[in-house]
């Protein structure tokens, strides 16, 4: 623990000569650590500054974990080459101290102290969960999940981490602290039990899929995809000569190591970083690097994690699950440095779902979408959108979809009376979270609905933004649904429903995907079939009756008292909207029984009159090339009466393990 422990202690009398030290190396020394009675708790710092004020530190800050089982090394039919540890060559490594590991982590000492200004060392906030709080999930199920599981944690990790975002930004906006909501969330599960998989294992982890996406690293340790939250190897100590075996690595992309072909890995080790008060030295054979090595001849796999820039919010990594690799070979070879760097050669084993092959097509596509097989047109949208929108069919010979004039947004055809009109807000640069002053706030209850990089704090049965009306800036944080497409998005031809939508970029929980774009009528209006006799399949209903779900933030988790606050709709006046002659990318997103996206009503007022706006957001992470689906719900007993174009019942085939059967 570097530097945990600083200056000197005075002894008392120092200057009687008579007194007998026993004084010991300090490498001997037992750090005392003060009684809780005494002050507070003993935080070990992690590498990028210390916990805020409040929380209690965890694994794998707090110490070591103990390892509840050592797994079956032969499992999935693995043979094991097992050498003794002498056989290792370590008396040549050089001394280093003791350094976090991999990619874009060399300068972490550095770094750290450079931020550490910056670092959130004391928010204000404090919260208080039930000493009963009940987690939901069985001591079993914490250590060995499954995908409902490991859906259900992270998403339950996005909601608080969503939450405490939206109450920091709120009494912190101007203070320049950088705030890790992410930390407080994964503390606060842990501390309460709401993760899965704690128990270590080679190969596979029950519920975490190939492909999953992941934009924080805490989300890896709820899950047990990978325990440490800052190191890039993880490992466990062995039954057999108590020998290192590595379980699974971060590759962040700290340094060169990505090789052309997607299925190897080129891994540089850990340690040797340059910090503060020293230099780069050597790396040593020690910890995760002589686990490398040793899983090298043990042939057993290792869990790949690549990570990368957010194509969307630069500032911002994301993390995809690469699957299952095996080491092949490894070497020492000088780096940037001049020190020595030990590498490894890890290669994917054959026959697994594509994963980071996946994103380094996309790279190429935004490079040149002609390179993009299938495609049709390059942008459906013809420049109306900011963001292309690629059209592709890889199915079939089909050139498109039905004409229709795209439109970026809803198209009244006359004012209806939705909401009462309000003035809009007083704020003259951007509105800003915490001001009770601004009305487009007030309207909101209070709260500003989005957090940062324009995320939906929470679900509400209804969202004010500003509008043209407000005479704050065309930037501010609370238009977030004004501002057109940010994903790359695609219009596709499915093997069974038609044409369909999906993005190329990951999606986060809560981000704005788009509007639901057409012309707005009265519900008689939109039962007709324009005369032409075509079933109208491009509309969309407000009163439709929709499958309840949870999404916000456990109120028990930030010390609230239980809330039977509703998420449901509340709009004052039922409102449809058809898409079929005019309309955006929304009219192609298919039905399904367990959707990805949510639709939330969201009013803004414009042409001296207050409107309605149907947005969509994602339910949760949604990786890349996956299907964009939402709920179209159940007609009311109104919609059916009199003309039933479009109100007959369909057969589903959204493929989902809890799909009704059918939809309308």
């Amino acid at each position: 623990m570097e530097g945990g422990l600083s200056g000197n202690t005075v002894v008392p009398n120092s200057n009687d000569k008579s007194t007998v030290l026993d004084v010991k190396p300090l490498r001997m020394l037992i750090p005392q650590f003060p009684d809780t009675s005494e002050g507070p708790p003993f935080v070990c710092v992690p590498p990028n500054g210390p916990f805020p004020s409040g929380f209690s530190p965890f694994f794998p800050f707090s110490g070591p974990q103990e390892y509840q089982s050592t797994p079956d090394l032969n499992q999935n039919g693995l043979i094991s080459t097992i050498l003794p540890i002498r056989s290792f060559r370590v008396e040549n490594a050089s001394p280093m101290d003791a350094a976090h590991g991999t990619h874009k982590q060399k300068s972490v000492a550095s770094s750290s102290v450079k931020k550490k200004a910056k670092v959130d060392k004391g928010s204000k906030l404090s919260f208080t969960t039930p000493i009963n709080f009940d987690p939901g999930i069985s001591l079993s199920e914490r250590d060995d999940g499954n995908r409902e599981l490991v859906e259900n944690v992270l998403s339950r990790f996005d909601a608080l981490r969503r939450k405490l975002s939206q109450m920091e930004d709120a009494v912190e906006s101007h203070s320049g602290i950088i705030k890790r909501s992410d930390l407080k969330a994964g503390n606060m599960m842990m501390s309460k039990g709401v993760r899965t998989n704690m128990k270590k294992r080679i190969g596979a982890v029950p519920g975490v899929e190939i492909g999953d996406i992941f934009f924080f690293r805490m989300e890896l340790c709820l899950v047990g995809l990978h325990a440490q939250s800052m190191a890039g190897i993880d490992y466990i100590k062995g039954e057999l000569e108590g020998e290192l075996v590595a379980l699974s690595i971060v590759s962040s992309g700290g340094y060169d190591n990505d090789a052309e072909d997607p299925d190897i890995l080129i891994y540089s080790g850990q340690g040797g970083n340059a910090g503060r008060d020293k230099e780069a030295s050597d790396q040593k054979l020690e910890r995760g690097n002589l686990a490398l090595e040793k899983s090298l001849h043990r042939g057993n796999e290792v869990r790949v994690i690549r990570g990368f820039k957010d194509a969307i919010f630069q500032a911002s990594k994301v993390y995809v699950y690469d699957g299952l690799y095996k080491i092949q070979e490894s070497w020492m070879e000088k780096g940037k440095s001049g020190c020595n760097t030990f590498k490894y050669k890890l290669v994917r084993i054959p026959g697994q779902t594509g994963a980071f092959a996946t994103w380094k097509s996309i790279l190429k596509w935004k490079e040149g979408v002609s390179s993009r097989v299938g495609i049709i047109l390059p942008d459906l949208t013809s420049g109306a959108e900011s963001t292309p929108v690629a059209l592709v069919n890889e199915v079939d010979d089909e050139k498109g979809p039905a004409c229709f004039t795209y439109l970026a947004t809803a198209k009244y055809l006359k004012s209806f009376d939705l909401v009462q009109t309000t003035l809009g807000c007083n704020c003259h640069d951007a509105c800003r979270p915490g001001n009770s002053n601004c009305s487009c706030i007030k309207k909101n209850g209070g709260d500003f609905p989005y957090i940062a990089n324009g995320v939906l704090a929470c679900r509400k049965p209804l969202i004010y933004e500003c509008g043209p009306s407000c005479p704050c800036i065309r930037s501010c944080k609370n238009r977030v649904s004004q501002g057109g497409l940010k994903f790359h998005l695609e219009v596709f031809k499915t093997s069974d429903r038609g044409w369909g939508l999906r993005s190329w970029d990951s999606i986060r929980a809560g981000a704005f995907i788009c509007e639901y774009a057409g012309e707005v009528f009265d519900s008689d209006k939109a039962r007709q079939d324009d005369g032409d006799g075509e079933i109208n399949e491009y509309i969309f209903y407000t009163n439709r009756l929709y499958e309840p779900f949870k999404w916000n933030y456990e109120p028990e988790l930030v010390g609230e008292a239980s809330s039977d606050a509703t998420e449901d709709y509340d709009i004052p006046s039922p409102l449809t909207i058809s898409a079929k002659n005019n309309g955006n990318v929304a009219r192609f997103m298919n039905h399904s029984c367990t959707p990805n996206v949510f639709w939330q009503p969201i009013v803004y007022e414009h042409n001296n009159g207050a409107y309605l706006h149907i947005c969509f957001f994602a339910k949760k992470r949604i990786p890349p090339m996956t299907e964009l689906t939402y709920d179209y719900g159940t007609p009311c007993q109104n919609e059916t009466e009199g003309d039933n174009t479009t109100s007959g019942r369909k057969v589903c085939l959204c493929g989902s393990p809890k799909c009704r059967g059918y939809f309308y």
